[in-house]
């Protein structure tokens, strides 16, 4: 079992950025890969960035050269620092681990980019 809580989210004017956290807890050695997804009123859920176990990271086009995912292995914890926000990015960014057996998603936090 994994538990994932992501915080960090808020309002902020185009151009700016902010910092999301996600905490996860548990079974941390089986975790292969975290991820991070957002869902925009009205639109599909959409992935964002993976880390894997190994450190790879891959993005979505749509966030590439502006969002950065990274983690803290001591505190178990996986960022995602997102720069030059457009209102676009606004969307509840929820954070996912996944791994054999193991597919937890937390309940999201809310970025609204304001034009």
């Amino acid at each position: 079992q994994v538990q994932v809580v992501e915080s960090g989210g808020g309002l902020v004017q185009a151009g700016g950025s902010l910092r999301l956290s996600c905490a996860a807890s548990g079974s941390i050695a089986s975790i292969a890969a975290m991820k991070w997804y957002r869902q925009a009123p009205g639109k599909q859920r959409e992935f964002v960035a993976t880390i894997t176990r190994g450190g790879t990271t891959t993005y979505a086009d749509s966030v590439k050269g502006r969002f950065t995912i990274s983690r803290d292995n001591a505190r178990n914890t996986v960022y995602l620092r997102m720069n030059g926000l457009i209102p676009e990015d606004t969307a509840v960014y929820l954070c996912n681990a996944f791994g054999l057996g193991i597919d937890s998603w937390g309940q999201g936090t809310q970025v609204t980019v304001s034009s």
